[in-house]
């Protein structure tokens, strides 16, 4: 089992930053030719995803669809204000599971990995877990 940390820092309140090639380095580095990753977002006002990584509008429709879904809403009671956003972390999820084969992820083609900030502009982390079969 290998352990990596990655630094993701964004720079709007809400957007979506495609990790792909960084998690991809992690695996090779990591020498596993086949198994698995755990990805895990310790916060509460972010998360992680897989979707399309070819039309950069996909991430921005799902950003207006998750504010369409959650708008940021008056009479929500939190002391921060920042309701939406972790009702959009819970819905989107903080953890992803992604399978190795051949020392890469097992991605489909048009499939990428999304980390999604909903609380920002804020540096934030990504731990990623890989283990061998």
């Amino acid at each position: 089992m290998k352990t990596f940390r990655l630094q993701v820092d964004t720079y709007h309140k809400e957007e979506l930053i495609d990790i792909t090639k960084e998690i991809r380095n992690f695996v090779k580095e990591s020498g596993v030719e086949s198994g698995y990753l755990i990805l895990f977002v310790p916060h509460t006002t972010a998360g992680i995803t897989i979707n399309e990584n070819t039309d950069p509008d996909v991430q921005t429709d799902v950003i207006k669809g998750l504010r369409d879904v959650f708008p940021n809403r008056e009479d929500y009671l939190h002391f921060e204000k920042n309701s939406d956003a972790h009702l959009k972390s819970s819905v989107i999820g903080v953890s992803e599971m992604v399978l190795i084969e051949n020392n890469d992820l097992a991605l489909g083609v048009w499939q990428g990995l999304y980390f999604c900030e909903f609380d920002g502009p804020k540096s934030r982390k990504v731990w990623i877990k890989i283990f061998t079969d």
